[in-house]
C-alpha cells in the first residue's frame, strides 16, 4: 500500500477586491489563476476574490465579464461573489483593490493588528504603469470589459513575476 502525498498548502495568498466582487476581481482572480497554472506555481499561492459591498453575495461574474473573460481562454463560471469579512485580513498576505475607492473602503475595514497595508492592483502593471486604477465596466458597453481584461492582464502578469520572487525568497526574509 503506497504513501498518500497531499500538497503542499499554499505557500501566499493573494485576495482581489472590486465593490460588487461581479465583475473585476472576478475578472482578476482567474486570470491569476490562469497565469499561475500557465507558470507551474497553482498548488504554491491562493487566489481569491471579493467585494467591498454585499450587493451579489452568492451570484455568478456578470455574464459581460465571464463572456470577454472565455474570449481570451479564462474560465470565470465556478466563482461566486462574497464579501470582504475581518477574517480575509488575516488569511491573505496581499490584498489588491481595483481601485481607490475601494482601497480606502479596505483601509477603513482593516483591523489595527493587521501590518499588511491593502495595495492596489495596477501597482504591479508595466504596460499600462501610469495607469492607477481598473474602470468599472459595469454601467457601459462591451469595450469596458475588454479594457478591464487589457489591465488586469497586464497587473498580473508584473504580479507573478512579484510572487515568483516572494515564492524563491528565503523564509526568514533574508536576500
Amino acid at each position: 500500500m503506497g504513501w498518500l502525498q497531499r500538497a503542499a498548502p499554499p505557500r501566499l495568498s493573494v485576495l482581489m477586491v472590486c465593490m460588487g466582487n461581479i465583475c473585476r476581481s472576478p475578472t482578476a482572480e482567474g486570470v491569476l489563476r490562469a497565469r499561475l497554472q500557465g507558470a507551474g506555481l497553482a498548488e504554491a499561492v491562493h487566489v481569491d476574490s471579493a467585494g467591498t459591498h454585499g450587493y451579489h453575495v452568492g451570484s455568478p461574474p456578470d455574464p459581460r465579464a465571464q463572456r470577454h473573460a472565455q474570449q481570451r481562454g479564462v474560465d470565470l463560471s465556478r466563482l461566486r461573489a462574497r464579501r470582504v469579512g475581518e477574517e480575509d485580513f488575516q488569511r491573505f498576505q496581499l490584498i489588491l483593490a481595483m481601485d481607490e475607492d475601494n482601497l480606502a473602503e479596505l483601509e477603513r475595514l482593516r483591523p489595527p493588528a493587521h501590518a499588511v497595508r491593502p495595495q492596489l492592483l495596477l501597482e504591479y502593471a508595466r504596460r499600462y504603469a501610469g495607469q492607477r486604477e481598473v474602470p468599472d465596466p459595469y454601467y457601459g458597453g462591451p469595450e469596458g470589459f475588454d479594457r478591464v481584461l487589457d489591465l488586469v492582464e497586464d497587473a498580473c502578469d508584473g504580479l507573478l513575476l512579484h510572487l515568483r520572487q516572494r515564492l524563491v525568497a528565503p523564509p526568514d526574509g533574508t536576500s
